[in-house]
Parts: C-alpha cells; sequence; structure tokens
C-alpha cells in the first residue's frame, strides 16, 4: 500500500542530498560536514526503502531523525509528510513547529501545520495561529482568506469551523474575499441566508467579481433556478466577458428548457473560448439537442481536436449521427474508435448491427464474442446485444438461448426477464413469455413495461381480456404518456368491442408517436368503425413513411386483399 505513495522517493532523496551542503544547522566538532553528507544520504535512503518495503515504523523513525539532526527544510518536510500519512499526527505537529522555527515564513509549513491542527481537533490552538498567519502575510491576504474554508474541509464539526472563519475573517470586512469565506462556511452548514447575505456583501465591495456571481448564484440555485439564472442574467450584461458566469447561466437555462437563450450564450461562449472542451462539449450537445445535426458534428470534430479527455464519447455520439444517415462505414469507424468509457459497449453493439446489415453476420457474431464485459452490468449488455443481432438475423430461437443461460447465472435478473419473455414470443412460445413476466412482476410489481407486455399479449391473442385491461391501465397509470402503453390500452379496448374508445385511445397514441403498429392497429379499428376511407388514407400514409413493416404490411393485406 505504501508503493504508490512513495513512487517518488528516488527524486526526493536527490532533491534533498543535492541541498545538504547548505544545511540550516552547523555541523559539530563530533559531526563534521564530510560526516553529515553520506549519513543523510543513507537515512534518506533508508526511510524511503523502508517505507516502500512497508515497514512504517523504521521509515518514520528515520525521516524524523534525520529531520531533527538537519533542520533541513526539506527533510522536515518529507519528515511531516511521512509522519501524517502514518497517523502520528503528535509527531508530526512536533515536526511542524521545528519547520517554521527553521522558517518562520513558509506559507507551506503554516497551511500543513493548520491542516494537522484542524485533524486532531485542535481548532483553539489553531486560532491564533492562523490570525497571526494572516497578519504576516499582508499581500496575499486575499488568497488565504478563500483558503480559510478549505483547510478546515476535513473537520467535522462545520458549525465550530463557521465560528472559526467568521473570527478569522472579521477583522477583513473590507475585503471582498473575507465576506466570501464567510459565506461558504455559512452554507456548510446550511444556512443559506446567512450565505446569500455575506456573498451579497462581497459583491457589493467588488461588483464585477465572477468567483463571487458564480458562487451566489449556486447558492440562488438551491432555492430556486429562476433566481440564479436572474442574477447571472444581469452580470454576464455588465461583464460580457465573464466566460465562467456565462457557461453556468448558459447550463441553468438548459436546465429550465429554455434553449435557444442558452443557444445564444454559447454561442458567444465558443467565439470567444474556440478551443476550450468545457465550452465546445455542452454547446455540442445542446446542438443535437435542437435537432442542429450539422452544427453539432462540427463541434464534436472540433473537440476531437482539443485536450478533451473523453473522446470516445465523442466518436460515439458521432458514430449514432453518421449511422442516422446511413453512412455505415463512416459510422464503424467512429464505434471502433471508443475504447472505453461508459458508451464501450453500446459501441461494440451498434458495430455489431452495422456489420449484419452489411450482410457480415459470422463478423458481427465474432466481435461481440471477443468483448469482455467489466462488470455484470456491461455482461449483461453484451448479453443483450447478442439476442438483438440474433433475433434481427431472424434466428429467434438461438436469441431465446443466449437469454435462458445468462438468466441460469442471473435468474432476478430483470432486463433479461424482460428481453427472454418478448423474444419467447417471438418464438411463438407465449406460455414462457408469461413464466418470465409473471417472475418479474414478483420482483417488480409496478414494473410498467412488465405489466404492459403481459397485458398486450393476452390481449393480442384474445385471453383473459378484463385481466389484460387491469393490467394495462395499471401500468398506464404508472407512464401515462408512454405511446406503446396508451397503443395497448387501445388494442384491449377493441378487443372488448368498445371500438369508440379504442379509437381516441390509439389516435393519442399515434399523435404521441407515429409508429407503424399503432397506425396498423388505428386503421383496423377505423375499418371497424365504417370508416374505410380514413383508414386506407392512414394506413397508406403509414406505409409510405414505414416500408417493409411486417405488422402494417399484415393488416393492409388481411383488410384489402
Amino acid at each position: 500500500m505504501y508503493a504508490k505513495f512513495f513512487v517518488s522517493a528516488p527524486v526526493l532523496v536527490l532533491g534533498l542530498t543535492l541541498a545538504l551542503p547548505g544545511l540550516g544547522a552547523e555541523p559539530s566538532a563530533s559531526q563534521p560536514q564530510e560526516y553529515l553528507l553520506p549519513r543523510a544520504v543513507f537515512q534518506s535512503l533508508l526511510g524511503e526503502i523502508a517505507l516502500q518495503r512497508g515497514d512504517v515504523r523504521v521509515g518514520v523513525e528515520a525521516w524524523s531523525d534525520l529531520a531533527r539532526r538537519t533542520r533541513d527544510p526539506k527533510a522536515l518536510a518529507r519528515a511531516v509528510e511521512v509522519a501524517s500519512f502514518a497517523r502520528q499526527y503528535d509527531l508530526a505537529l512536533d515536526l511542524t513547529r521545528l519547520w517554521l522555527e527553521v522558517e518562520p515564513d513558509s506559507a507551506r509549513a503554516y497551511q500543513v501545520q493548520s491542516s494537522l491542527l484542524v485533524l486532531t481537533n485542535r481548532l483553539d490552538e489553531l486560532a491564533p495561529k492562523v490570525a497571526a498567519w494572516l497578519a504576516r502575510d499582508p499581500k496575499n491576504i486575499n488568497g488565504n482568506l478563500l483558503h480559510l474554508n478549505r483547510m478546515l474541509a476535513r473537520h467535522d464539526d462545520k458549525k465550530a469551523a463557521q465560528r472559526l472563519v467568521d473570527q478569522l475573517a472579521a477583522p477583513y470586512a473590507n475585503l471582498p474575499e473575507a465576506h466570501f469565506a464567510m459565506a461558504q462556511a455559512a452554507a456548510n452548514v446550511g444556512d443559506d441566508l446567512r450565505a446569500q447575505s455575506e456573498m451579497e456583501k462581497a459583491l457589493l465591495l467588488r461588483p464585477g467579481w465572477e468567483m463571487g456571481a458564480v458562487a451566489r448564484a449556486q447558492l440562488q440555485a438551491r432555492r430556486s433556478n429562476a433566481s440564479a439564472i436572474a442574477g447571472l442574467d444581469d452580470f454576464v450584461e455588465r461583464n460580457p466577458e465573464a466566460n465562467e458566469a456565462r457557461l453556468m447561466l448558459a447550463r441553468l437555462l438548459i436546465g429550465e428548457k429554455r434553449y435557444e437563450e442558452a443557444r445564444r450564450h454559447f454561442d458567444r461562449l465558443i467565439k470567444d473560448n474556440p478551443e476550450n472542451p468545457n465550452v465546445i462539449y455542452p454547446a455540442a450537445m445542446l446542438s443535437l439537442q435542437q435537432g442542429d445535426a450539422k452544427a453539432g458534428v462540427e463541434q464534436l470534430e472540433k473537440l476531437l481536436t482539443t485536450d478533451f479527455k473523453d473522446k470516445s464519447t465523442v466518436h460515439f455520439f458521432l458514430g449514432q449521427l453518421e449511422q442516422e444517415q446511413k453512412r455505415l462505414d463512416a459510422a464503424l469507424a467512429h464505434y471502433q474508435q471508443v475504447t472505453s468509457g461508459n458508451q464501450y459497449i453500446a459501441a461494440r453493439a451498434r458495430s455489431a448491427q452495422i456489420l449484419l446489415q452489411q450482410g457480415k453476420a459470422a463478423e458481427a457474431s465474432e466481435l461481440l464474442r471477443n468483448t469482455r464485459g467489466g462488470s455484470a452490468e456491461e455482461r449483461t449488455q453484451l448479453t443483450l446485444a447478442e439476442a438483438q443481432l440474433l433475433r434481427d438475423a431472424g434466428r429467434n430461437g438461438e436469441a431465446y438461448e443466449v437469454l435462458a443461460q445468462a438468466l441460469n447465472v442471473q435468474p432476478d435478473n430483470p432486463d433479461l426477464l424482460y428481453d427472454a419473455a418478448l423474444t419467447a414470443e417471438r418464438d411463438g412460445r407465449p406460455e414462457l413469455l408469461e413464466s418470465h413476466l409473471q417472475h418479474l412482476l414478483t420482483l417488480h410489481p409496478d414494473h410498467a413495461h412488465a405489466l404492459n407486455a403481459l397485458g398486450y399479449s393476452w390481449a393480442d391473442r384474445n385471453q383473459r381480456l378484463a385481466e389484460a385491461y387491469s393490467l394495462i391501465t395499471r401500468a398506464l397509470t404508472l407512464q401515462p404518456d408512454d405511446p406503446f402503453i396508451t397503443d395497448s390500452l387501445g388494442w384491449v379496448q377493441y378487443r372488448l368491442g368498445l371500438l369508440a374508445e379504442a379509437r381516441a385511445s390509439l389516435e393519442r397514441a399515434y399523435r404521441i408517436k407515429a409508429d407503424p403498429e399503432i397506425a396498423a392497429h388505428l386503421g383496423e379499428v377505423l375499418w371497424n368503425l365504417g370508416q374505410r376511407e380514413e383508414a386506407r388514407k392512414l394506413l397508406a400514409d403509414a406505409a409510405r413513411q414505414f416500408p417493409g413493416n411486417e405488422v402494417l404490411s399484415g393488416v393492409i393485406k388481411k383488410l384489402q386483399p
């Protein structure tokens, strides 16, 4: 466990030995300089090797002894670090006191000592030391005030930390950073009104302070996005170069679905920051969300030229866009560059689908077989992808067997149960559909899609219609705007002879989503209501929009032989 922490040991030892000719203490007559240098090299090496081997006691003793003997700031800093990592906080504090004797103006030594006093819950001892540190360093007072809450972040008693911040910041009430620190401390204890008040004071002292405006908006957003948006809108109007505030404003506007306003701010941000991935990525997502594929693609391609870390996600989105445009080779090229991350399995599954469309079924299967899922969830995704591939190839029986084997390992997996149920029905085994769905509903009684699937299966086979109606209406209560559940309701109403109600339900489902199977159901209901011209027109329009759909073609053939 220590090897990883102390990986840079040789560099530290080299830095120390090079500094030894200027050691802080004069060598005694019994320890001349010629003796001290090799001893220091030996002890530093001994300490690091011991730590790498997990011998904490020897490592701590070697470094603390070396630090006391030499009084060298680098040795003291390292000794404090080692003692702290070993949780020997009293020793670490003693060493920081010596360090400050040697380097009384060392900001790093003060910060380390302060952190240790926080860890050991010695706020009373900490307060005068930090107050003295703040007073001693007036040229850095602004940054030091902002550091106060970070210094106290590991203290469990947030109220005590707030009292200390108030005490330390009060003498500097003429500085906005003091009020910022008090606002942060108040926010940490959930006192949003006090936090808001202090942040307003900070901005009165420095009206164009972007950090303060962003922090104020974060506080406001806890209660109301609208007030946060209003405050940021006013701020960026007066400070048009405030990119961080503008970026936060754009994101809040997206959260409120005010896309056009957000887009305006992103356009300005990209103009001012053409290479900033933190701007380009959300701008690309917004463009795609608004249906502006051209701008979205340009921004995603631009993102690939920046230092954006998650380029696999960018390639995945570009692959999706190319696939939607039927440019399969280009889509495949992007998916192949998704090598890690949350989209990895999905990219492999889509690659397999493309290979199948290109007539390369064996290559598609091999791709999925050679993909290894790192977690149970990823392995489930791979199983579902393989089953989908087999269904698309018309091999429903094999698809079911793949899912059944996975269920032997994970018998209560809801995704596998649901997919196995639908696959069994496609393979002409409705009894297995019922078995899997009923098992799923015992595990998850409010699984809306399972309720709908079981109810629709009974309705489609004209069986157990009262029970089917009950299941589907329950599912619709859980997801009232789902077009497919609404379609199921229309279909069971049709089977029950409620033609007017069926028409209303199916028309509503088709308005939500123009799906070929919903069109087929609505066409059949219209036909049986005597609205045959309307039915013909609907079915013809749907056939042009969805050529080759089997359910739609079957209804047209049945009604218009």
